[in-house]
């Protein structure tokens, strides 16, 4: 079985807040009163149900250290946020601040360095992947995304990653754009080892599947692991 993606980040730094949030924090033990800083990526409904994040505000939590969330995302998770906020009366305001992030524009969120890039995935909003860094770990957020704009990969080349986070939504169809499959994974794969971005240290992990692909876990396995793919599966740990 597997619910809607995210990630979390040395358990201090959660990548999207999807609807599934709650349920993640009950079966793998997440404390989210942890979570110092927040990334979305876009404000599609299976990566950014902030509804849920309403919760952190008065009556509902009562939060001992009163920190603040910080929340970074384009201008319509920002805006989202704040029309949560007005249906709070200000309390979500309180214990969670919002930040507008631009592409290539680096900024520090906590005791990370992060890099927002473009991502291929919508029309209508300015969608974002993310490199994560804590000056010794460099990690690519990579979904969701088509293969990514050139301007993206000349900012990757500045990058040495060590952890390759990939979106493969489309399993082993030939659909390229907003989001990629299993050809596409591994051509990305490929391009970053001949530019320089990847080597073969680098852990590449595949993820955000959907039953259209019509593979299921140990297909998928089958296909990706000779390349050395990891498939991720809920509650996949990856140390480094």
């Amino acid at each position: 079985m597997r619910t809607k993606s995210s990630t979390l980040v040395n358990n201090d730094l959660k990548i999207d807040f999807p609807p599934d949030t709650y349920h993640h924090a009950l079966k793998h033990e997440i404390e989210l009163a942890d979570i110092k800083n927040l990334l979305a990526t876009h404000t599609h409904q299976d990566h950014f149900y902030f509804e849920g994040c309403c919760m952190r505000a008065k009556p509902f939590a009562k939060l001992l250290n009163e920190e603040v969330l910080h929340a970074y995302g384009n201008t319509a998770v920002y805006s989202r946020i704040r029309e949560l906020d007005s249906s709070t009366n200000g309390r979500l305001k309180s214990v969670v601040e919002a930040h507008i992030v631009k592409p290539f524009k680096e900024f520090k969120a906590g005791r990370y360095l992060v890099t927002p890039l473009l991502a291929d995935h919508s029309e209508t909003e300015q969608c974002l992947i993310y490199v994560v860094s804590d000056w010794k770990t460099t990690v690519l957020h990579g979904h969701d995304s088509g293969r990514f704009p050139e301007e993206t990969w000349r900012c990757l080349e500045n990058f040495k990653l060590d952890l390759v986070i990939l979106d493969c939504t489309h399993g082993p169809l030939p659909q390229v754009k907003y989001h990629m499959g299993i050809d596409s994974v591994l051509r990305v794969k490929d391009e970053m080892v001949k530019r320089g971005i990847a080597n073969g240290e680098t852990v590449f992990v595949a993820t955000h599947f959907s039953h259209n692909g019509g593979l299921l876990h140990e297909e998928l396995v089958e296909r990706l692991k000779p390349k050395n793919v990891e498939v991720a599966y809920d509650g996949l740990t990856i140390e480094l």
